[in-house]
């Protein structure tokens, strides 16, 4: 879903990759064509550049786009995205050429080049992972999903995956999953779960399962917990969105308390940690999170991490 890097485990990478990914040849096309149109490449010329980075690799085993491009001059060049739009910027050939290898399979991400911090990543060669049937493997991702996610709507699932309505419908029906009555609408729900939402008396206990009473989280932005549905109005309130997320709609870090998102937190630059309630959740709530802000302060340590994509409220914390 909108090409963001998820991370899995190695045994369900295949079917990840044969669920998700849609004509890579098209992506081929659109490459060639955006390389053609502002360097005035041919499928020749990108193909000669393919060639030799996919020898360095094999010669180093290993080594980061600035690397690569010191040795193949061609991925210096540098070329403009999106012209006449207000995010016009310029970028190396390296950024398109190892994106396409990378989502053919021919290449992958490895170990940071430095801290667990770090953006800069080394490429390596990277061996075809096991062919999975499409359907089969939307099923399987479904299953995988609902599992952790459910109950979920059919737009839940189709947003998080990036699928058809008509592919996404199938899966949900390979999964065997139950309809179930939602605020929202109809959700779905694999069997075994069946028993334990009734249990928990509804989908807004569902966050507190593995735990005994309330719970507080604080959770790094884009974890994968609040950006696992399409609808996140019975967890998150509608008037706080703005503040949470930036304008293409990634979350910034959170606080969680109940089951719901109450706030947001930042790292200051000294290390300590400042966080912004959005409500007031009680004496309870504020202990919990206070003593939840201190641990995650002792686990970053020396540690200093600055998400990707900011919201305002979340680099206002920083100062």
């Amino acid at each position: 879903m909108r090409r963001t890097m998820f991370v899995v485990p190695a045994h369900l990478a295949p079917a990840v990759r044969s669920a998700t990914v849609r004509d890579i040849h098209r992506q081929r096309a659109a490459t060639t064509a955006q390389l053609g149109q502002a360097l005035g490449w041919d499928e020749r010329r990108c193909a000669e550049v393919e060639t030799a980075v996919l020898a360095a690799l094999t010669t180093h085993g290993a080594a980061t786009a600035a690397q690569l491009a010191a040795e193949i001059p061609a991925l210096r060049e540098q070329m403009v995205t999106f012209p006449g739009k207000q995010y016009q910027s310029r970028q190396r050939v390296s950024s398109p050429i190892l994106g396409l290898l990378a989502a053919e399979g021919r290449i992958r991400r490895t170990r940071p080049a430095g801290s667990w911090t770090s953006a800069q990543f080394r490429w390596a060669p990277a061996r075809p992972l096991r062919a999975v049937p499409p359907a089969e493997a939307k099923t399987q991702l479904a299953r995988r999903y609902l599992t952790a996610f459910g109950p979920a709507t059919v737009a839940d699932l189709k947003w998080w995956t990036g699928w058809s309505l008509t592919d996404t419908r199938g899966a949900l029906a390979a999964t065997g999953a139950q309809a179930v009555e939602l605020d929202e609408g109809t959700g779905y729900l694999l069997p075994e779960g069946i028993e334990d939402i009734e249990d928990l008396g509804g989908r807004d206990g569902l966050q507190g399962a593995e735990g005994a009473g309330p719970a507080v989280a604080l959770l790094p932005s884009l974890d994968p917990t609040p950006m696992g549905w399409r609808h996140r109005d019975w967890y998150l309130d509608p008037d706080h969105t703005k503040a949470l997320f930036d304008r293409n709609g990634n979350i910034g870090p959170t606080i969680w308390w109940n089951g719901r998102i109450i706030g947001t937190w930042a790292q200051h630059p000294d290390g300590h940690l400042n966080h912004h309630l959005l409500t007031d959740p009680g004496g309870q709530a504020r202990t919990a999170i206070e003593a939840e802000t201190d641990r995650t302060r002792a686990f970053l340590a020396d540690t200093r991490v600055t998400p990707c994509y900011r919201t305002p409220l979340e680099r206002s914390l920083t100062t």
